[in-house]
């Protein structure tokens, strides 16, 4: 690891964290009790996750060290916290919530979040967990606290514009790419556009979660420090000595006519264009985790994951840790992962400089390790996409990417993008 580049913490007294088992809470998200989107956390998939609130401890971080900064931080804050747990589930006890930026280079950094209360719910089991500082506290008794949240606010409308280039400028910047691919300059890359969304009034996003949730529930629903978004890219999980990751690279928009999407599916899953570039993405992860891992399951055909807007090549690839990695943290293991040929190209280093020539924009944290990670170092790490970034409380940032390969075709791929931002658009403003 190497040495912080933020100053390290104050002398403090210890942290006590306890978690107790409750009733099962019913919808998690509705607990949530603020609305504006600063303050949420969440970490939802099936209707199983976490949320959480309140502010025990922030982290920031930049740079090339970014992510080893932050797991020196967490690895500082739980050497001084006191942990009493009852329930002894993944997601139980003190969690730190993370999202990072895509690159080194942005101002964005990273960020690292240690709630002061976290209700959780997993195979049947709920827990609430609180951290106090110094001595612990009474629990706070949930029904008490569910009376107090704020009722809804009022759904609202939105205007869409063109973010750093308009449908013009970002097809002929696709255009570019692929002469570069086709040159020989580069196999893949992934080129990302934005859209603003200018609201009549602040969203509740107590509400945009909530449609994130019900309407892409096989994705991870989040949200950090602003960045909201549903997931379906698990970068990895560390779980009880096993590690799991979920490839996505391939993708074609679903119609809503069950036949036309049947004959959609079959096409993508005999796709050469789509199959060499989900092929790239899959030995990109498994080329980054080689030197750390004693034995790895990596299926040799694609499944196809169907999600409400689009479908997906998709390959759920599993390892174990060998025995020097054991100790490695899940968001030390995500940053090995970062970036995936799947949200920057092939190979890499040179992906990322046509990218960052081409897109106009800083990615903030969009295609950036989002999740939560424990005290034990076991966490969920996905990759940031559909998703969106609040800019000001009427004004958010949507952000969509599009692997590019030699067969691509610009206004297809434009097509794409149109379909990964619909999540998005939507939930802004869902009554």
């Amino acid at each position: 690891m190497s040495a912080p580049s933020a100053a390290p913490l104050a002398p403090s007294p210890a942290y006590l964290a306890r978690t107790v088992p409750i009733d099962d809470p019913g919808d998690l998200l509705r607990y949530l009790p603020a609305p504006t989107p600063g303050a949420a956390l969440s970490w939802i998939r099936g209707g199983e996750g976490l949320v959480a609130w309140g502010e025990i401890a922030r982290f920031r971080t930049t740079g090339p060290a970014r992510f080893d900064d932050a797991d020196d931080h967490w690895s500082e804050f739980m050497s001084r916290c006191v942990v009493r747990d009852e329930v002894g589930l993944p997601g139980t006890g003190p969690l730190a919530f993370g999202s990072f930026a895509f690159s080194a280079d942005s101002p964005a950094g990273g960020v690292l979040i240690v709630p002061e209360v976290i209700l959780g719910r997993r195979d049947g089991a709920a827990w609430l967990t609180v951290v106090t500082p110094g001595s612990l506290g009474p629990l706070p008794d949930l029904p008490a606290h569910l009376e107090s949240v704020a009722p809804l606010t009022e759904a609202t409308t939105a205007a869409f514009a063109a973010g750093a280039r308009d449908e013009a400028a970002w097809l002929a910047e696709v255009g570019q790419v692929i002469s570069a691919i086709r040159s020989g300059e580069v196999a893949k890359v992934v080129v990302a556009r934005d859209l603003i969304a200018t609201t009549t009034a602040p969203i509740d996003v107590r509400r945009t979660l909530g449609h994130l949730a019900s309407a892409y529930a096989t994705s991870w629903t989040f949200a950090v420090d602003g960045l909201i978004g549903a997931t379906p890219e698990l970068l990895l999980r560390r779980e009880r000595g096993l590690l799991a990751s979920r490839v996505l690279a391939g993708t074609i928009r679903r119609t809503g006519d069950a036949d036309v999407d049947a004959t959609h599916a079959a096409a993508l899953a005999h796709s050469s264009k789509d199959l060499e570039e989900h092929e790239y993405a899959v030995d990109s992860l498994l080329e980054s985790l080689r030197d750390h891992v004693a034995t790895t399951s990596c299926p040799e055909v694609p499944f196809i994951l169907q999600l409400p807007n689009v479908m997906h090549l998709a390959t759920d690839v599993t390892a174990v840790p060998d025995a020097d990695s054991t100790e490695v943290s899940s968001l030390a293991f995500a940053a090995l992962l970062h970036p995936t040929a799947a949200v920057c190209g092939t190979p890499t280093a040179e992906a990322a400089r046509v990218l960052a020539a081409h897109e106009g924009m800083d990615r903030d944290r969009y295609a950036g390790p989002v999740g939560w990670m424990g005290g034990d170092g076991d966490g969920e790490w996905a990759i940031a996409l559909r998703t969106a970034r609040a800019v000001t409380d009427r004004t958010w940032q949507l952000f969509a990417g599009c692997g590019i390969m030699a067969a691509s075709d610009p206004a297809a791929e434009w097509a794409e993008s149109e379909a990964k931002l619909a999540p998005m658009r939507e939930a802004i403003t869902a009554s």
